[in-house]
Order: C-alpha cells, then sequence, then structure tokens
C-alpha cells in the first residue's frame, strides 16, 4: 500500500477529464480531435475514477485496473445481442459501452492509462 491520494483533487481531475472528453466530441472540435481524443480520455478518466475510489493503490495497480476495465469494455462490443445493443442506442449507454471493437481503441486506452500513470506518480511526489 502506498500513500492514500487526495480524493478531493480526483474528483476535480475526473469532472475536467469528463469535461474534456465532451468537448472532444462537440461539433466545434478539429476532425482530428474528434477521432482520437476520446479514447484516451476515457481511459484516464477511468484510471481516475480507480483512483479515487481505491486511493490506497499503488499508481501501478490503479494502471493495471484502469487497462482491465477499459480492455474488457472494449472486448464487449463484440457481443451483439439486442439487449446490450438498445443499453448502445441510448446516450450514457454509447458514451460508457462505445459501439464496436477496434484494436486502435486498445492501443489508445493503454496510452490514456500511462499518461494516468505518470500524472499519478508526479501528484504523488508533490504532495
Amino acid at each position: 500500500m502506498s500513500k492514500p491520494r487526495n480524493r478531493p483533487l480526483y474528483f476535480f481531475l475526473i469532472i475536467g477529464t469528463i469535461a474534456c472528453g465532451l468537448a472532444s466530441r462537440a461539433s466545434f472540435s478539429p476532425d482530428f480531435v474528434k477521432a482520437y481524443a476520446g479514447d484516451p480520455l476515457y481511459a484516464l478518466m477511468i484510471f481516475f475514477i480507480i483512483g479515487f475510489f481505491f486511493s490506497k493503490y499503488s499508481s501501478l495497480q490503479v494502471a493495471l485496473l484502469c487497462i482491465a476495465v477499459c480492455y474488457t469494455i472494449e472486448l464487449s462490443q463484440l457481443y451483439q445481442a439486442d439487449w446490450i445493443n438498445e443499453i448502445r442506442r441510448t446516450r450514457l449507454g454509447g458514451l460508457v459501452l462505445g459501439f464496436g471493437f477496434l484494436w486502435s481503441d486498445i492501443i489508445s486506452y493503454t496510452v490514456g492509462a500511462l499518461v494516468g500513470y505518470v500524472l499519478d506518480c508526479l501528484f504523488k511526489a508533490k504532495l
């Protein structure tokens, strides 16, 4: 176990990451940002959420759990039953579960988790 994280800080990091993710999908965002920013930001948000709830886990444990969650959600997109596709058709369901499996998303989630890991290590060094 390592030093607990600053939960108020992580709460604001979660909110800020959600805002950045939603802005990346907005009409005013460039096409490149729309295409590539959302998935790393999604993984970063998952990293911060895990860090918030499991504040005593090491940075590596949080990163590995983040990758496991993101990969599981991505792999779940291979499952296309009617009931889960109905959930995906809602705004929240589509944002959380996605629509179709892409290998590039796996890479993007890994990048987001690594960014979270680096930021987490920097935050812990400063606090």
